[in-house]
This record gives structure tokens, sequence and C-alpha cells, in this order.
């Protein structure tokens, strides 16, 4: 440790030997880097505070009715991007620096100015933001920084409506698309319904119930089939059965039967009516009741004849294949209730021979399809399966185009984002730097550092002995004694002068140091004080 202590003595003997050194280096980098520093320009810099609300009154009414978007990560993002290449052009082209550039290099400068000297940053926990900037004019600092916050409360609250318009315009899109898509769905479902129409599934069932409906009709209507011919061959039998001997004891009553209709009864009918008429005014021989009851018997002999030739025209066959007539069996009332029941029944069989030949054909058809029915009730419920997609995602676009559209209009009714400017930019008054008495300072170290550094290598490169140490290890040998310089010779009030000199020289520059010093105070003290006066 002692060691090191001597020898840092050592070094610094050796750099105040070579003092001259300092003096020269002082005096030639000092005032010189004195009179660079008190040539810098002022620079001028305005601020602004501005404090965002997100805490709209409007969010928790909405709450769940419409889309919303967080406006803290929309104020950090536009934190962020304020200086952006975009924004700083539009703040250059808003202030009029855009005119001062000749070229694009000159703009480029600018551009690069602005992002450089631009501040934006957060004062503590609350969205309260401090916009800053540092320049030569402070006009033209006051108006960038004023630029900077218009751009920051416009382009924030128009990114919100930005938003709101794109997600619009998107949805729009999208519900066109779905609803092509929809509208051809249904298209190829209806062209397939029409295709299969016996065969896709109804309220009442699909393709197997249809069949099974079928064959249960078709075995209900052979049964009916069934039963109506056992009903004629019952009818048959009691009509075969029917005595036909007493066709003659009964003809005359039959005859007379007026249940029997002929061409003759309306004027038979007539003519009665007539005779009850003339037997009021006159008596049985007067010629017109004479006359009326020979055409009434004449009438009544014709009707006989055309019932009796009736009556011969119907004959059947017998059993044994003779001819019978049925004249007078035929005129018997039961005789025609079973004719008419045998012909009902007849006319019953031949609509349910037709109705059971139709049901027979619609099982006969639909058993033939039954091998494609798997495949068509799969592509049926592809096609439904797609229509549905379609739909519903069409639905939902829909509901979510009126969220977006309620949304852009509390967007419009109500900002969700409020701007509360707390301290606009003012003109500063008092230039904020260069702060030229560090620079002054700065400069001052960094003379005496390069007097020091070149009177250092200067002992390294001439070494002188300034102590017995140092020439014993130099010599290798031990000091046995020490023999200061007389004063005849001279040596020491050469040395007090370069000291005398020394500290004059360096008294002479701390003045100058001042007089800088003093100077750069001077200067701006009278803009400060015609700007409290203003």
């Amino acid at each position: 440790m002692y060691e090191q202590i001597e020898k840092i003595k050592e070094i610094l003997l050796g750099v105040w030997g070579k003092k001259h050194y300092i003096l020269i280096a002082t005096w030639i980098i000092c005032p010189v880097g004195w009179l660079a520093v008190s040539a810098l320009p002022d620079k001028y810099e305005a601020t602004a505070q501005v404090y965002v609300d997100t805490q709209s009154l409007l969010r928790p009414l909405m709450e769940g009715l419409m889309v919303e978007t967080d406006p803290d990560y929309q104020v950090r993002l536009m934190v962020k991007t304020l200086l952006g290449r975009p924004n700083l052009t539009k703040i250059a082209r808003m202030t009029d620096l855009d005119l001062q550039a000749e070229d694009s290099e000159e703009f480029e400068a600018i551009i690069e100015d602005l992002k450089t000297n631009m501040t934006i940053e957060p004062v503590g926990k609350e969205n309260i933001f401090n916009i800053s900037y540092e320049g030569k004019d402070p006009l033209i600092a006051k108006n960038i920084v004023q630029a900077a916050l218009t751009v920051f409360i416009e382009n924030t609250l128009g990114e919100t409506r930005s938003d709101t318009d794109t997600a619009q315009k998107f949805l729009d899109k999208q519900i066109r698309d779905y609803e092509n898509r929809l509208v051809a769905a249904e298209k190829r479902l209806t062209e397939f319904k029409k295709r299969y129409t016996g065969v896709l599934p109804t309220n009442n069932g699909g393709f197997y119930s249809a069949l099974n409906a079928a064959k249960n009709r078709l075995r209900e209507t052979n049964l009916q089939l069934m039963e109506a011919q056992g009903r004629l061959e019952s009818a048959r039998g009691q009509l075969s059965q029917e005595d036909l001997s007493s066709g003659q004891a009964l003809s005359e009553n039959i005859l007379d039967n007026d249940s029997i209709a002929t061409t003759y009864d309306e004027r038979i009918q007539g003519l009665k009516t007539n005779l009850d008429t003339a037997l009021i005014s006159y008596t049985e021989k007067h010629p017109d009741v004479i006359e009326i009851r020979r055409r009434l018997d004449e009438l009544s002999r014709l009707r006989k004849e055309e019932i009796e030739a009736y009556y011969l025209a119907l004959t059947t066959e017998s059993e044994d294949g003779e001819s019978v007539n049925l004249s007078a069996a035929n005129a018997s009332p039961v005789y025609q209730e079973m004719r008419i029941l045998v012909n009902q029944i007849e006319n019953e069989i031949a609509s349910l021979q037709v109705r059971a030949n139709n049901y027979q054909s619609q099982v006969d058809e639909l058993t033939e399809k039954i091998r494609t029915i798997p495949d068509i009730e799969a592509e049926l419920v592809a096609l439904n399966r797609g229509y549905e997609i379609n739909k519903s995602k069409y639905e939902e676009l829909l509901s979510r185009k009126e969220t977006a559209l309620m949304a852009k209009q509390a967007d419009a009714t109500s900002d969700k984002i409020q701007f509360r400017v707390i301290d606009p930019p003012q003109v500063p008054s008092e230039p904020s730097g260069p702060y030229r008495i560090i620079f002054y300072l700065a400069v001052l170290v960094v003379g005496v550092g390069a007097g020091a550094g070149a009177a250092f290598m200067m002992t390294q490169a001439n070494p002188v002995v300034v102590s017995s140490n140092q020439l014993s290890r130099a010599l290798n040998m031990p000091v046995m004694g020490v023999v200061t310089a007389a004063s005849s010779i001279g040596l020491v009030d050469k040395e007090k002068r370069k000291t005398r000199m020394f500290i004059i020289s360096n008294v002479l520059l701390l003045v100058l140091l001042a007089g800088f010093i003093g100077y750069s105070t001077s200067s701006q003290a009278p803009q400060t004080q015609q700007t409290k006066v203003y």
C-alpha cells in the first residue's frame, strides 16, 4: 500500500513538473470550447398536460346490449403511436414545417427532429399525460405541442368510430354473403323436395310410415272387398229363393200398383184432377164427365199394357238353363228391394276393387323405391344441415349488426373517451437549454484533463527523478543521502516563478470562464424580464 501511494505521489510530482503542458492545453481548448458553447442556439420547451377520462356513464347503462371496446387500451395505443411517422407528418403539415423543406431530405430531417425532441409520457397512475417539445423557436414549439395535442385527441376519438365503421362494413359484407348462401341452400332444398315429393318424410312420418300406411289401407280395402263379396253371395241366394209361384196371384195387384212409374202417369193424374173438378159442378151424366171417364179408362188400359210389356221383357236363366218369365215375381216389392240391394253391393264391390288396385300400385311403387331411400334421406339430412348452418349464421350476423349499429349510435350520442386539457401549451418565456454552465465546466474539465494527460505522457517519455526512492529503484542501489540545491543556483526561484505563472494563468482562465457565464446569464435576463412585463 505504501509503495502504491509513493508511486502516485511520484506521478503527481512528475505531472506537476510538466505543468506548463496543462497551461498550454487549457488555453487552447477552453477558450475555443467556451466560444462554441456560447454560440449554441437557445432551446425552448413547450408543454401541455391533458387528462383522458375513460369512465363514461353510458358504459354501465349499455352493458350487455352492445359490444364494448377497451378505451384504456385505445388510449395506450395512441400514446405509443403518436410519434409514428403518419402522425409526425400530420403535425409537420399542421404547423407548416413542411413548407420549410426544399426537398425530401430536409423533410426527413424535420420528421426526425420532431421524433427526437417530442415526448409524451404519463404522469402518475391516472390518465394524465404530458406532451412536450423542445425547439429553437418558442412559437413553433408551442404550435407543435398544440398540433400534437389535437392529433392525439382526434385520432383517439376517430379510431373508435373508425373501428365501428369497419366492423359495420365487415358485417354487411358477411350478411350479403350468407344471404346468398341461404338463398342457394333454400333453392337446392326446394328442388330436392320437388324431385322426391312422395318419398321425403312428412309431418305424418317418413317413407316407411307411408309404406306401412299404404299396406294397411290395402288390407282394409281387401277386407271390405271380401265382406262385400260375401254380402253379394248372400243377397243373390236370397233373390234366387224368392217364390215365383206367387207371381200370378199378385199380378193384378202389381199392375194396379201406383208405385210403378209409366209414361201415362202424369196424364192419368191430370185427368183425375179434372174429373174431381167437373164432378163438383156437374153430375155423372154430364157429357164432360163421361168424356173424362172414357179417356181415363183408355189411359189406364194403356198403362196396364205398358207394365205387362215391361214384365214380359224381364227374364232370367234358371239353374238348369231354362228361361223363366219373372214378370209376376218382379212385381213383388221384396224382389225389387233384393234386386236393388244386389246392384248396390255390385257397385260397392267395383268401387272397392278400384281402390284396392290403386293401393296395390302404391305399395308396389314404394316397395320399388325402398333401395334408394337411404341415399335420399342422407342427401336430405346434408341439405338440411347446410341450410340450418347458413340460417343460424345469417341470423347471428343480423343480431351482431344490430349490436354494432347500437354501438355506433351510442358513440355518436356520447363519447366514451373524453379529454380535458389541464394545462394548455404556452409560448415558453425562458429557454430550457442548453445548460451552458454545465457545458462550460465540462470544457474546463476536458482542457485540464487533456493537459494533465499530455504532462503524464511526457513524464513517461522523458522521465525526471523526483524522489530518492525513485532513484534507488532506477539504479538498484541504495541512496545514502540527499543534497538540496543551493539558492545561488536559482533553481528554487525558477520553480517559484513557474508556480506563480501557473496560478496567475489559471486565475485568468477562471475569470474568462466567469465572463462567459455572466454573458450567457445576461443574454437571457432581458428576454425573461420582457416576457414578464408583457
